[in-house]
Order: C-alpha cells, then structure tokens, then sequence
C-alpha cells in the first residue's frame, strides 16, 4: 500500500512539474470573444459591456518588462493578474539571451499571461525600434533619422520601415515607438538625430511612406513625441537645458508648421500617437486636453489611441500621483506608459471612476480605441510563424544604399574626392574603427555604447575591403600615407543625456581626442579629408579650414560600406543638409523657417550639399 500511496505521490509530482512548464497558449472557448460575424464596432460594443472597470482600467495601461535586474517591473503573472493591455521593454531591456529565440520565448510568456486573464484580450507588447530593431543583437541597424532626411528618398524609407517590422516581427514584437516626426530648432537637443530635420517639406515627404513600412507585418506604429518636442527652448529643460523643456509656438505656426505632420501621419494610417514630455506654451502636454483631445482627436480625427510616454505624467502639475493620473486620462491619453508603478495607475483609474472623476464615457472611448487598434493590426489571429532571417541579403543592401545617399559632402578643394583606390591613406580617431559610435544612441543600450560588439562594418574595415593601397591607423605611419583620413566623433547618447552646451567638437557631448585630431589636420603637409560621426551640426571653425574635404555622415550605422562607396567614387554624393549649420552658437536655434534667413550667415545653409559633377 505503501509503495503504491509512493507510486501515486511521484506521478502526481511530475504531472504537476509537466503541467506548470507548459508554455502553450490556454484553449479560447467561442463565448470568450464576440462572434466573428459582427462588425468591428459590434465587437468592441461587446467588450465594452462584458469588461469591468478593473479590466478596462488595466487595459489602459503599459508597464514594462522586468528586466532581470529588478522585480519592479512587468512580469507574467500581473499581465494575468491586472489585465494589462500593454507591455514595453525600454532602451536596452532585452531578454537574457538576446536573440529571436529568446526575444519570441519572452513575448510568448507574456502573450500567453495575457490570454489566461481574465479578460483573455492579447497584449501590444512595444519597442523603441527607431534605426531598425535595434535592441536585438544582429538586427540590421540603418541611419538615424536625420540621416533619412539628407536622403529625402520616400521609397527608400518605406522599405527601412518594412525591414524593420520584419525583423521586429521575428521576435514577436508588435509596436514600435516610433517613427519621430517632430521639427528641430534648437540643434543643441539631444534628440536632433531622431527629426526629420528642420523642414516641413522633408517631414511631409517621409512620414507616409514611412509609417506604410513600419507598420507593416502587423507591427502598429507611433508618430511622436505631439507636439512641438523639438522647439523647446535652451534653459527650459532638464538640467536647465533643452530635452523636456517648454516650446513657445503661435496658434499660427502650430496650424501651418506642426499640425500638419500629424495629420499626414493620420492620413497614412498611423494607430497610435506619443504624447511629448515637454511643455507647450508652459503647458505639460500630458496635460493639455485642449491639444489632445479637442484638437488631435475631434479636429484632426485621429482613431487611434494616444500613449504617454515613459512615466509621462510624472511631470503633470498636481499634488499627487492620483491627480496626475486623473489629468492625464481626463486629457485624452488612452494609455499610460508606466513602467514600475502600473498597478498603481490601475487602481487609480479604478478610484478616479469610484468618485466621479473620471467619466466611464472616458474609459470606454480609450479601451474602444485600444481594442480597435488590436483587432485592425491582427492581435486577435493567429499569426504564421515568421523566419528567422536577420541582416538578409536584400537588408543588408538597402541599408548600405541609405549610408550612401545620406551623406553629405559639405566641402571638396581641388577635387580631392572621390579617391583612388591605388592610394595608401592613413585613418585616425575613435569612430573610425567603431561600429558603436558610428551607430550612435537608441543601439543595444538605451544610450548606445562604443563598447559594442555587434555585426556590421566599421570605417577602416570598410576601407580595407576595397582598396589596393595600404590602410594605417597610427599615426606613426603618417609619412607612409598619401592622404590623411581623420574621423571626428560625437560620443553614442539618447535624450537628454546628449543635450549640448555649445556644439563643441572637443568637449561636451563629443571626445576630447578630437583636439588631437584638429592639431594633426593643421601640422600635416599632405591632403587631410574630415569625416564626421555625429547627430548634430557641431561647430567646425577651427578645423575646417585645414581640411580638403569634408563629409557629414552622421549616424550611418551598421553597413560601413555603404562610405567606402561614396568616397571611392563607385556612386555621388546624394545628400542634403537636412538642417542648418551654425558658425557660432548663437545660431543653434535658426532654421530656415526663420524670417530674413540668409544662407551666406551660415557655416552651411539648410539644403548645402556637393556632388562630383555638380556644385549646389
């Protein structure tokens, strides 16, 4: 009897050992969902009177994934327990094994949390893919934005967006926090590299075709940061600088400026919008419902939701965190992103509804506009498994062709480029032989790293590869070189963190080696050619007139061969200022929207860009 109660024991032990590591999805019942021969507004009307306030209220909310190091964060069991509509992994949140295996495992856990809720309604599970799947090792890694502007090539960037989703798709993922849309004035900003620069006309080029890409293979994309982020003003912002500070923009120029990079993001078809972090007219805009709600929502008619930003109403102006929150959904914010504090912000839905502060017509509008976009981008189906084809063939070279028609060949005495291939040149400093610097911020890390480590070509291997002269890279080679390559570099950073003082090419947010690099350039007595890695327009004077040639390539990433191809000649120099170029820092803030502009005040104006055949 013993041995048999002992026999009994085992198998109970192991079955339930075999049941809680099985990771397949909870079997639906047919009444968990409404029947799917109702139209779409019939189904959300269904959710609407089936959900509680609870599981409404969870719905509205996005916490992040725990991130391994903490247990403040998002885990399975309170995606379960809380009905979360939402989950992000952050600049640099990434899974253990930072792969698609293990990116899918994650996003798997977390999808099949969701379906054992209560509710049973699939998650949106969002990452920061803003220069290809970025946070994915062995993610092919195109140009940041400002680079896409230089292009200013429409099919060009639908195609960046649909690699992008395609790789995001691989893992799972099925929102991307981007694409950036808002203008820059201020070039001091550290979040210059995500704009579209400083012209409408580009913006309004790009963004649709854009946004078709990104939201491609069910992947639902996010026009921010509404509105104005790129404007605010130097001293207003974080550490008395720029990022987070208060823009100051006229009814007038909203309506002809800035509006209307939003409505052509809602003409594309884009499902959700940021709010920004910054002040508008000293206005938070997690805040502002006459911008949210009046304007974005019943003006432009966006059907989307609309989504804060990373513990967004933080900085909302009320005594309490309860108050933040009940100003923030009362705005128009249909989703709170907040990472750590998630439950809180559900239970005070929950009690802003209890005491009549928030309107349930208020709830049902933001979870009706949360279930929409699920159903619209498929979360309810089942999708096809996706192959596991990274850094393809055809990504591969469409990111190479955007490093090429990104650059911008800014000056080019005695026809000294393109180079011949027979030369023997000496390459100097820290980007040169960086694929962490040349890929700049928002890459692996939520700041980006030059210690990194991932697939791509750097600027020497570039070189390397397609020369039949010699590659040097110490100095101590100078007189065996015919030319001299030097390579100034801006340090990788993300927002605010990459906010400027003065632009500096020495200090600041560039390398203090670069001083290195202007004294060879003003001793050396053979031709010296500049390359710059970097987000922003910084201040060149004391070097460029000891340079032959010089060339933006601001942040290219990954496919440094995309360089060599310009350079040696293979194809011409495509692009185009996407901002203007300061002589002092006192211009920092003038854009070519500025009255009485003149192109001859500049050290380049907005637009200045050479080829080989043609000086424009």
């Amino acid at each position: 009897m013993r041995r048999k109660l002992l026999t009994i024991i085992i198998i109970i032990f192991f079955v339930i050992i075999i049941v809680s590591c099985d990771d397949t999805p909870p079997v639906i019942q047919e009444n968990d969902y409404p029947d799917a021969n109702l139209t779409l507004n019939e189904k959300i009307n269904w959710w609407l009177d089936k959900l509680t306030i609870a599981e409404k209220a969870g719905q509205m909310v996005q916490g992040e994934r725990s991130n391994n190091n903490g247990a403040s964060g998002v885990r399975p069991t309170d995606v379960k327990d809380l009905n979360l509509g939402s989950v992000l992994n952050g600049g640099g949140n990434r899974p253990s094994s930072n792969t698609t295996f293990g990116w899918i495992s994650m996003y798997e856990n977390m999808l099949n949390a969701s379906l054992e809720s209560s509710s049973k309604i699939p998650i949106i599970y969002g990452v920061d893919a803003v220069h290809g799947h970025n946070n994915l090792y062995g993610a092919t890694i195109f140009p940041h934005n400002i680079g896409l502007a230089a292009a200013n090539n429409k099919e060009l960037m639908k195609e960046i967006g649909m690699i992008t989703a395609y790789e995001m798709s691989q893992t799972g993922m099925n929102m991307n926090f981007s694409p950036s849309i808002g203008l820059i004035k201020d070039k001091r900003w550290g979040r210059t590299y995500e704009t579209l620069g400083e012209s409408p006309d580009i913006a309004l080029n790009l963004i649709p075709s854009y946004i078709e890409g990104i939201q491609s293979y069910g992947v639902i994309g996010s026009a921010k940061h509404f509105v104005g982020d790129g404007y605010t003003t130097f001293g207003t912002g974080l550490d008395n600088k720029l990022d987070r500070g208060n823009s100051i923009i006229s009814k007038e120029d909203l309506e002809t400026i800035h509006f209307p990079l939003y409505e052509a993001a809602i003409e594309a078809g884009v499902k959700s919008i940021m709010v920004s972090y910054s002040s508008l007219n000293d206005v938070r805009m997690h805040e502002n419902k006459e911008l949210i709600t009046d304007i974005l929502k019943d003006q432009m008619g966006f059907t989307g939701f609309v989504i804060g930003d990373y513990n967004g109403i933080d900085d909302i102006h009320a005594n309490t965190f309860y108050e933040r929150v009940i100003k923030g959904v009362n705005a128009g914010i249909d989703m709170l992103m907040q990472p750590h504090n998630f439950k809180e912000v559900i239970d005070a839905i929950i009690r802003g509804v209890n005491e009549n502060r928030i309107d349930i017509e208020r709830i049902n509008d933001a979870v009706s506009r949360i279930l929409r976009v699920k159903y619209e981008m498929g979360l309810f189906e089942d999708k096809e498994p996706v192959d596991n084809d990274l850094r393809s063939e055809n990504a591969l070279n469409v990111a190479r062709r955007d490093v090429r028609e990104s650059m911008v060949l800014l000056k080019n005495d005695q026809n000294i480029l393109p180079f011949k291939k027979d030369l023997n040149l000496l390459i100097l400093g820290e980007g040169s032989h960086n694929i962490g610097i040349q890929s700049g911020g928002w890459t692996i890390d939520w700041q980006g790293s030059d210690q990194l480590n991932i697939p791509g070509t750097t600027i020497v291997d570039a070189f390397k590869s397609v020369t039949n002269g010699q590659i040097y890279t110490d100095i101590n080679d100078i007189d065996k070189a015919d030319q001299i390559i030097i390579v100034f570099s801006e340090k990788p950073s993300a927002e605010m963190m990459g906010d400027s003082l003065a632009l500096s090419l020495t200090d600041d947010t560039s390398y203090a080696s670069n001083q290195a690099l202007i004294d060879i350039a003003k001793q050396a007595n053979k031709p010296v050619i500049g390359l710059l890695l970097s987000g922003k327009p910084l201040i060149i004077e004391e070097v460029i007139p000891y340079l032959d040639a010089f060339v933006m390539l601001f942040l290219p990433g990954s496919e440094g061969l995309g360089i060599t191809d310009v350079l040696y000649g293979d194809y011409d120099f495509k692009g185009k200022l996407p901002f203007t170029w300061p002589k002092s820092i006192s211009q920092s803030s003038h854009t070519i929207l500025d009255e009485n502009y003149e192109s001859s005040d500049y050290r380049y104006p907005f637009g200045y860009g050479l080829s080989y055949t043609i000086l424009q």
